[in-house]
């Protein structure tokens, strides 16, 4: 059986695109059953909708706290039966609780090699520090922002005359494969968490 994945996202979508071509492969052991975006006219969805994806639209506004929007969200995902959730260019911090519920189960994208440059602007500060590797990490969520058991990370050359975007755009190609290559192991039960170290079998 391939576990149901919902993704949740707020942009244009590009590691969603990587997730779902992914999923479209004969084989892969996932299936995306919704996305969620908390933007309205969010480009992700109209990727979602090409793909046959169901989509729906949350937006944060409305909500009195972020507990309360992000329970509304846990009820569309255990409506539509998902087993893990991405966050794909998600911008919105998640409740404890939110997290808590979904442990082990909820992974991100951060495009640095954690625990290095948490948070934003990490290609500015990468540049800044003069590092000459960086890349990107895929880590199970802990209610600790970027932090958590880390399942796949990607590296790539710092060069000499590099830019934040022309670094972020070498970088998000890692992004592409390293996202699936995550999404496989997690849904194939190859993932055992020991503390704050994901070991993986096979």
């Amino acid at each position: 059986m391939r576990k149901k994945v919902g993704v949740l996202v707020s942009g244009r979508g590009s590691n969603l695109q990587a997730l779902l071509d992914a999923c479209g492969q004969p084989g892969f052991p996932a299936e995306i059953v919704l996305v969620i975006s908390n933007i309205p006219g969010a480009y992700a969805l109209e990727r979602a909708a090409a793909a046959g994806v169901p989509t729906t639209v949350i937006p944060h506004k409305p909500f009195p706290s972020r507990e309360a929007f992000d329970a509304a969200m846990d009820e569309a995902l255990r409506a539509a039966g998902v087993e893990i959730v991405c966050l794909a260019g998600f911008m919105r911090l998640l409740s404890a609780g939110f997290v808590t519920g979904w442990k082990d189960h909820l992974i991100n994208i951060h495009p640095a090699l954690l625990p290095s440059f948490k948070g934003l602007h990490t290609h500015e500060r990468a540049l800044e520090a003069g590092v000459k590797l960086h890349g990107c990490t895929v880590h199970l969520v802990t209610p600790e922002l970027d932090d958590g058991p880390i399942l796949v990370q990607a590296a790539v050359p710092v060069m000499p005359d590099d830019t934040p975007d022309t670094l972020a755009a070498r970088v998000l190609e890692q992004e592409h494969k390293a996202y699936p290559q995550a999404l496989r192991l997690l849904a194939e039960g190859r993932v055992r968490v020991e503390g704050n170290r994901a070991v993986v079998t096979g």
